[in-house]
């Protein structure tokens, strides 16, 4: 998928596909996100999901890690490099957690996908459903989801996974939590200079 390909459709089911090293990739995340979040959201949630053990499983804790010191007033982060839920604490940890009132889910995962999705970044409206590449039944999570596809679903290349390139997928992390985090910024009405990602 070429760096000029962009496919955004902003119809009842808002999508974007871009490929991960686009430049604007962060303002497509942030239009489509905006169009999605209903009005009157008090909180937005992001549910990083995957293993910091297996880089191609890493995307959704790296987006954690990015995104877990902003705008903590109105923005909570669960899923992190530090603390990932991955298949064994995914469902232990979203069963005791109480969403607020008013509240928006965007959950955070790398997927498996077409030969022409790969290395691209999509969002949709609706949840993702975690592990279905890997043969694991999770339950649906989200409100909308953001995907890095990270590789071909094709059963061969599912231990490709392990040794999946950590710049494709750091690069894809940093451009969404920046993409969340203009969102946020913009919705809840934060300064222009507030930082997007605190380190």
């Amino acid at each position: 998928m070429g760096s000029s390909t962009v496919s955004i459709s902003l119809q009842s089911k808002p999508n974007i596909i871009i490929p991960y090293n686009d430049r604007l990739a962060p303002l497509y995340i942030r239009q489509v996100l905006y169009s999605l979040i209903p009005d009157g959201t008090e909180h937005i949630y992001v549910i990083g999901i995957g293993s910091s053990r297996i880089n191609g499983d890493s995307l959704g804790p790296f987006v954690g890690s990015l995104l877990k010191n902003n705008f903590s007033d109105h923005l909570t982060v669960l899923g992190n490099l530090q603390a990932p839920l991955d298949a064994t604490t995914l469902v232990p940890e979203l069963g005791q957690l109480s969403f607020r009132n008013n509240s928006f889910v965007i959950a955070i995962d790398s997927v498996l996908g077409s030969d022409d999705y790969v290395n691209s970044i999509v969002v949709k409206d609706g949840p993702v459903v975690p592990g279905v590449g890997l043969g694991n039944i999770l339950p649906p999570i989200g409100d909308c989801s953001i995907t890095g596809v990270v590789l071909e679903n094709d059963p061969a290349l599912k231990n490709s996974l392990l040794c999946t390139d950590l710049n494709l997928v750091y690069t894809m992390a940093t451009s969404i939590a920046k993409g969340i985090s203009l969102t946020v910024r913009q919705y809840y009405k934060y300064p222009s200079s507030q930082p997007l990602l605190v380190y």
